[in-house]
């Protein structure tokens, strides 16, 4: 028997049979419902950094997560684009948490920073998160190739997800100042290309062995910061310049 003490101090003897009648509370209830949708995203990142998005399907995710409903993912994302957008809504979040403690920690160190250092911001949160949890080294793989290969403006897409929030907008900011060389066109295809560099190169990195821990992981992320640093500050070239001015005249 199980003892139940209401809000008058009633003292009341309620069977093993009785308590399963009762309906449970909204807070037992809510528990349980962020416990499902935990468990459906982190089977869904893990299959699709296995199979790729494409060839996951919700059958699948219902059966690695352990429900036994089979409606379960439709109830709390209505679909499997609902449960998609879940994932990275959550994984942004981190991001945008974890970067903006570091740009405060640079800031507070050097209030001008070099290029390269604010190239760091755009790289390094999401390489320390997944050092330390492979549910994210999971999210970097299954998630950078839709980036990388999305038919819309990655920097756009950037801006709505982790890059955005004060953080992001700070970033663009710092960047765009180290960047004064450059017109607003030439510095958005940069940009383009600097994001996508960074997705499809952290997605791939993130297979290997011991893809976040030791010297190697090191030097893979300080290349890739160099590399960034390079492709936005690189000179325009005569030729590129002569093409702006051609397309400026056409304008005109």
């Amino acid at each position: 028997m199980y003892i139940i003490i209401n809000r008058v101090t009633t003292v009341m003897l309620i069977s093993p049979a009785e308590l399963k009648k009762m309906k449970p509370t909204p807070a037992s209830q809510q528990t349980r419902s962020a416990s499902t949708q935990h468990a459906l995203m982190q089977a869904a990142e893990k299959l699709i950094a296995e199979k790729g998005m494409e060839n996951v399907s919700i059958r699948e995710i219902i059966k690695a997560a352990g429900q036994k409903n089979e409606s379960a993912l439709q109830y709390h994302f209505k679909n499997i684009r609902g449960l998609f957008v879940a994932i990275q809504q959550n994984r942004d979040q981190q991001t945008r948490e974890k970067r903006t403690q570091m740009l405060e920690e640079l800031l507070a160190r050097k209030p001008d920073p070099s290029l390269r250092e604010v190239c760091s911001l755009m790289t390094t949160p999401g390489f320390m998160l997944a050092k330390t949890s492979t549910g994210y080294r999971r999210y970097i793989i299954a998630f950078s190739p839709k980036l990388a290969l999305s038919q819309y403006s990655a920097l756009s897409l950037v801006n709505r997800q982790g890059g955005g929030g004060e953080s992001g907008q700070k970033i663009g900011q710092l960047l765009r100042a180290a960047l004064s060389h450059l017109d607003e066109n030439t510095y958005r295809q940069r940009m383009e290309s600097a994001v996508r560099l960074a997705s499809v190169s952290m997605g791939n990195h993130a297979r290997q062995k011991k893809a976040f821990k030791g010297t190697h992981a090191k030097l893979f992320l300080n290349n890739l910061i160099d590399t960034m640093a390079g492709v936005l500050s690189a000179p325009v070239s005569p030729e590129t310049n002569a093409i702006i001015k051609s397309i400026k005249r056409e304008k005109s």
